[in-house]
């Protein structure tokens, strides 16, 4: 049987898919170009203007696509970034501290292996925090928090404690500090010992080694607790002995 022609008015499928391309490659360069844009100026010197001339597109596009300046702006904040806390394990599943330690590591670390543009996210983050729009303290809120509590209470389960109490939280922030350190410092590694970074196998082992170096920190919290108890029992066992034997003296002149 013969194809039957297209309704009249109605664009034919090839000229549908050809739309939607264009119109996928023209959000594309919009994001990019704002993100570059955003990352060197900062949100307020950026206009609407610049970032269309940028992608090679019209004003119009960002109201299309993104709402306005600020919808255009928390798109590229995220980015090619997942907020960490989406891609920990659920609480409820009470997951093994190596499982969440690898698990956290990862979200930090396997955005690097997209190149520049995540280095120009990481960059636009840091400006963010410099010249707070809002998105920062929401980012507080909304992913910092949750994965700061997640890692506390997983570390409570491993020390044996039934809630977390300050050192815990201090703990909590060392052991994410590592991963941090890969988004804050990345052009400070590369600086110091580019291999450390240079490719996925590279990026890899820092997951690897600091799933292991946060062990380390865990374990010595551990005997630190231990060997605090003890000295407090001993403690308790002097003032015990020493009331002891004041109550067993005599008095003077007896």
């Amino acid at each position: 049987m013969p194809d039957l022609p297209a309704p009249s008015g109605a664009p034919a499928p090839a000229a549908n898919r050809a739309s939607r391309r264009d119109g996928e490659a023209s959000r594309e360069r919009l994001l990019l170009a704002a993100l570059n844009l955003f990352a060197e100026r900062g949100y307020a010197p950026t206009s609407t203007r610049d970032i269309a001339e940028a992608a090679g597109t019209n004003v119009a596009a960002i109201a299309y696509y993104f709402g306005d300046k600020a919808g255009l702006y928390r798109a590229v904040a995220e980015g090619p970034m997942q907020p960490i806390c989406r891609l920990l394990p659920a609480e409820a599943a009470e997951p093994r501290l190596e499982d969440m330690l690898r698990h956290l590591y990862s979200a930090y670390v396997e955005p690097l292996k997209q190149g520049q543009p995540v280095r120009q996210c990481l960059k636009l983050h840091m400006r963010e925090m410099l010249e707070p729009t809002g998105l920062w303290s929401s980012s507080l809120i909304e992913s910092v928090k949750p994965v700061h509590e997640a890692l506390a209470q997983a570390l409570s389960r491993q020390l044996g404690l039934a809630a977390p109490d300050d050192d815990v939280r201090r703990l909590a922030i060392c052991i994410a500090a590592l991963g941090v350190h890969q988004h804050v410092a990345c052009d400070v590694i590369d600086a110091i010992a580019p291999q450390l970074s240079a490719d996925a196998d590279a990026l890899d082992t820092w997951i690897d080694r600091m799933v292991l170096f946060a062990c380390a920190m865990v374990d010595a919290e551990r005997k630190r607790r231990a060997k605090a108890s003890r000295a407090a029992g001993r403690g308790a066992g002097r003032l015990a002995t020493a009331a002891g034997g004041r109550r067993g003296a005599r008095p003077p002149g007896r």
